[in-house]
């Protein structure tokens, strides 16, 4: 998958959770074309990284701000140069993405965003959880904890948690008992399940599931801080796949849908 040539613009590229496989298939295509890689070091696996071709420039963005980081990519792009600006998981979501392309439209360079896995997935996967489960809860949001980073009035924990359903905290580990205390404000059973993945799909990946009221003391026994994906609600209880209770319509004998009838025939 090396030798293509890319359009002069900056690919954003969403390299999945920490898992080289779990990078998609243009991703992948594109680190391997690029002539200029700048990747978030600490979070995007190096092993990955390593796949750039042969004469890429390859760059760290960890020791760079958001400014220098522009000035590279846009001066590679205006060079003619083809940019991978890899970041982990999916850029949409917590990627920072939106301030580097409003510099980068004012500078004048086109650029494209190409999807990649969430850690809210690869943390599901890890678990072997559905998050959606029919009778259950059909609805997934996906927050943070109001830390250093303002959240809005209508968006605080407290009030996202009353709607109980699954809910994804990202960014969130360091402020467990902050979590802790909004789901039981908003409540929920302190007996509620709940499920931290600390770097998921990464070899040194950890899995800790506890409760809404057992979270801050659990995380702390257990050392995570950082890199840890919280899942809260009825459809991370692992005890589900042992009942067979929450079947969905969608293979029912008696759903039919444009695909498949009704009823099985023979020959």
């Amino acid at each position: 998958m090396t030798g293509l040539v890319l359009e002069p613009k900056v690919y954003i590229v969403g390299a999945g959770p920490g898992d080289p496989e779990l990078i998609t298939v243009k991703g992948s295509r594109i680190l391997r074309s690029a002539d200029l890689v700048l990747y978030a070091d600490s979070l995007v696996s190096a092993e990955l990284i390593r796949s750039a071709k042969p004469g890429a420039e390859v760059f760290q963005s960890s020791g760079m701000d958001l400014e220098q980081q522009v000035e590279l990519m846009a001066g590679a792009v205006q060079a003619g140069k083809s940019v991978a600006r890899v970041h982990t998981g999916d850029p949409s979501m917590y990627g920072a993405i939106l301030e580097q392309m409003s510099l980068l439209k004012l500078c004048g360079v086109r650029y494209e965003i190409v999807p990649g896995v969430s850690s809210v997935f690869a943390s599901a996967a890890a678990l072997g959880a559905e998050l959606t489960v029919p009778e259950l809860t059909q609805t997934v949001i996906l927050t943070r904890a109001e830390g250093r980073t303002p959240v809005p009035e209508r968006e605080q924990l407290r009030k996202l948690a009353e709607h109980h359903c699954t809910v994804a905290v990202f960014l969130s580990a360091s402020l467990a008992g902050q979590v802790s205390s909004e789901f039981l404000a908003a409540g929920w059973s302190p007996e509620t399940p709940v499920a931290v993945v600390q770097r998921a799909s990464w070899p040194d990946q950890q899995i800790l599931r506890t409760t809404v009221a057992r979270l801050e003391a659990d995380l702390r026994e257990a050392g995570i801080t950082m890199h840890a994906m919280i899942l809260a609600g009825w459809a991370l209880d692992p005890g589900l796949t042992d009942r067979d209770s929450h079947r969905s319509r969608l293979y029912d004998k008696a759903f039919t849908h444009g695909c498949r009838e009704g009823t099985v025939s023979g020959g």
